[in-house]
């Protein structure tokens, strides 16, 4: 118990025979329940946890008949500390890169009703850069920008760290079995939770590299999936909560930008590239791809400005 609050750790694991018993002995004793789901392991994942599950009680294993990903690990997480009546569900991962020192920390403003959704934010620790390889604070970076449009969240950096917790609350209203599958699921929850006028906190933590773990992330790929993935839950936020639940005019200063900026835009790099390589170009051509590109780009900055104001009380 935290508080008078029941909290369970969820705790997706793929091939993490090496380190998985770290993350199990670390935890502290308050913590009630332990549900870890293996995706499908070809190691020795799923018996360590039986080891560990013989002398802690309160370790529980799940199992998935094929690989699934880790989206998909968490959604089955969730639905046992459910079934466990558990007041907040945390997400530690099976590599021991989350340190259950900071279990507190992050469990705190959801136990204690501030928020619905609390997570953590390496990028706010002070030697981040110098603790976090370059490819990954880098793709962090850019993904957490994105994020931030996409979400309406935009008081939330590190959206790629998955140490979370969330009230029972906010995940009764949620469709786990709608949870992005993989590797965009924290982008994909805090969408979700926008939508649904959740509450929100970062909350800085420590980065943890180096400690034996084996990532299975392509960054590269992962920054272009997950862009992909943010680009479709934007247009579904902004119908979802915009068109459909609360009309609000911000849609319409979208529209207008999302139609006027790539058209000026494009339509002035043309002009552009026929000047240097075919000869002049009409004065009012290259003016008015000036003027749909400015305009739109007012458009755009006018509704992230709507966007911040609606959902500035979503601030935990």
């Amino acid at each position: 118990m935290f508080g008078n609050k029941r909290v369970a750790v969820v705790v997706p694991a793929h091939n993490e025979e090496k380190l998985i018993p770290r993350v199990l002995e670390t935890l502290p004793g308050w913590v009630d329940c332990v549900v870890v789901v293996d995706d499908y392991s070809s190691d020795k994942t799923a018996e360590k946890v039986r080891q560990r599950a013989q002398e802690d009680p309160r370790v529980c294993l799940v199992s998935h008949p094929a690989n699934r990903g880790v989206g998909a690990a968490m959604a089955s997480g969730y639905r046992a500390a459910m079934e466990k009546n558990c007041d907040v569900a945390v997400v530690m991962a099976g590599d021991a890169q989350m340190d259950p020192a900071e279990l507190p920390d992050i469990v705190r403003p959801v136990a204690e009703g501030k928020v619905d959704y609390a997570k953590g934010n390496r990028l706010f620790y002070g030697k981040a850069w110098d603790l976090i390889p370059r490819t990954r604070y880098l793709g962090n970076s850019v993904l957490s920008l994105l994020t931030k449009i996409a979400s309406g969240y935009w008081h939330i950096a590190d959206s790629q760290c998955g140490y979370t917790a969330i009230s029972r609350e906010a995940l009764a209203s949620m469709d786990l079995d709608a949870l992005y599958p993989r590797y965009g699921v924290p982008n994909d929850i805090l969408v979700k939770l926008n939508i649904d006028n959740r509450r929100v906190r970062d909350v800085p933590i420590r980065p943890v590299y180096n400690v034996g773990e084996v990532s299975e992330i392509r960054v590269p790929r992962v920054v272009v999936t997950i862009s992909r993935l943010l680009a479709r839950s934007f247009f579904n936020r902004l119908v979802e909560k915009y068109v459909i639940r609360d009309f609000h005019p911000m849609i319409f200063f979208y529209v207008l930008g999302l139609i006027a900026f790539p058209a000026g835009f494009l339509s002035g790099t043309y002009l552009w590239l026929y000047r240097v390589f075919a000869g002049p170009v009409a004065a009012t051509s290259a003016m008015f791809a000036a003027f749909l590109t400015l305009s739109g780009l007012q458009f755009l900055l006018f509704a992230m400005l709507f966007d911040m104001e609606y959902n500035k009380n979503l601030k935990g």
